[in-house]
């Protein structure tokens, strides 16, 4: 399905496709990075991130590297996973309806009006 007709992404997928954004990853490191990026606030289980890789890749979304990263140590137990150009789309489709949302909120001062915030 074309990421313009798609439901809304679930915060864990938007996510895995954020941490995937700029680097190429392994599991374990997508699972700290949205860790970190969240401050906690999203934890990703291996159970939750393997089944979402699974249906990302089934969707064609990202893609499983033939070889790891430059720079990264070897471990043949480690998959790298990369973000594809639909899946790039589809963040950015999910990235835009959550700034549309954030507009949303802030037209009913439910979120700070960022013209006029200081700095």
């Amino acid at each position: 399905m074309p990421p313009e007709t798609s439901a809304p992404l679930s915060p864990q997928v938007f996510m895995i496709l954020l941490s995937l954004a700029d680097e190429d990853r392994h599991g374990y490191a997508i699972i700290q990075e949205v860790a970190e990026r969240t401050e906690g606030e999203i934890v990703l289980t291996a159970s939750t991130l393997y089944a979402a890789l699974k249906r990302l890749l089934d969707a064609g979304w990202i893609a499983e590297r033939s070889s790891k990263p430059k720079g990264e140590k070897d471990d043949s137990r480690r998959r790298y996973y990369e973000l594809t150009a639909a899946g790039r789309q589809a963040a950015r489709v999910e990235a835009r309806r959550l700034e549309r949302l954030s507009q949303l909120a802030r037209s009913r001062k439910l979120l700070p009006d960022l013209a006029r915030r200081p700095g």
